[in-house]
């Protein structure tokens, strides 16, 4: 494995982490500027004036959920745009707007190595923002996620897009059960990004849990790889996991074809200081 590498997305039109710190993050998401917890904040804001429309207070159980304090008026879901790729962000309940914007440089990393005729699949590919944007390079994508409603928003970004017609599948299904499916039927893709959480059900009750279905998933993708795939691009959340372990367990799976792994840390370059907010890890196979 190469050395630890940091990913760091850039603000652009569109996104914006504008300030951090006291365990908080204020960003601007088109129109709307919002404030949410950040435990990897712990140092002290630049500036105690923070002007949001809406302020995330998560609930005192463990699912992640809780409830958006209003300030102003928000609509229930606004336009943002990434290059030709548009999409919807909402305020949702699980404190996140319905993409995920320090994925930004593995979404570019991916378009660099795809074309027309490659094949890549997206799994836990939420509201297909991902997807989308791997899809300009007329590539064929799969998208699979265990949610409905996210497929369907997914296929609604799609429509904003102008990318309705793109050979892209929608699938609702268990990331892991269908992994296992194309290993079984014999099937390689030239790239793969698998963004998986913490805890997780399939449309049919599965459940996910990180730390023991993430091995047999990522032996199931390095298999649908063959010595011309590209990539294979795995990142992880909120989870006591390192990113020198999810490295290892990715150089294990993916030893019988060239190329290397490289681990690190992905975060967000904070407008007002400079500053780079770490908000995940990263395990990526690269075949260039």
């Amino acid at each position: 494995m190469s050395d630890l590498l940091t990913l760091v997305t850039e603000p652009w039109d569109d996104y914006a982490l504008i300030d951090s710190g006291d365990g908080r993050k204020f960003e601007r998401f088109g129109p709307v500027r919002t404030v949410r917890p950040e435990p990897q904040a712990m140092w002290s804001p630049g500036s105690k004036d923070w002007d949001a429309h809406a302020e995330f207070v998560p609930a005192s159980d463990a699912d992640g959920k809780g409830q958006w304090q209003h300030y102003r008026e928000v609509p229930d879901h606004w336009e943002l745009t990434r290059g030709p790729t548009r999409f919807h962000a909402q305020l949702t309940p699980f404190r996140h707007l319905a993409f995920f914007p320090d994925m930004a440089p593995q979404w570019d990393f991916a378009r660099e190595r795809l074309g027309p005729g490659s094949t890549a699949m997206n799994l836990f590919g939420y509201t297909g923002v991902g997807t989308l944007q791997m899809s300009e390079t007329g590539a064929e994508l799969v998208h699979v996620d265990a949610s409905k409603k996210s497929v369907e928003g997914a296929r609604e970004n799609a429509t904003l897009s102008g990318m309705a017609d793109r050979p892209i599948r929608w699938l609702v299904e268990d990331a892991g059960k269908f992994a296992a499916r194309e290993v079984r039927r014999e099937r390689r893709y030239d790239g793969i990004m698998l963004d998986p959480p913490k805890f997780g059900r399939g449309p049919k009750g599965e459940r996910w849990e990180i730390e023991t279905g993430l091995a047999p998933l990522v032996a199931d993708c390095a298999a649908l790889l063959d010595k011309k795939s590209r990539f294979c691009i795995l990142t992880v959340y909120a989870v006591r996991i390192s990113a020198l372990s999810i490295g290892e367990l990715l150089r294990q799976a993916t030893a019988h074809l060239p190329g290397r792994v490289e681990v690190g840390e992905m975060g967000v370059r904070e407008e007002a200081r400079d500053l780079v907010l770490p908000t995940a890890i990263f395990a990526r196979y690269v075949n260039d």
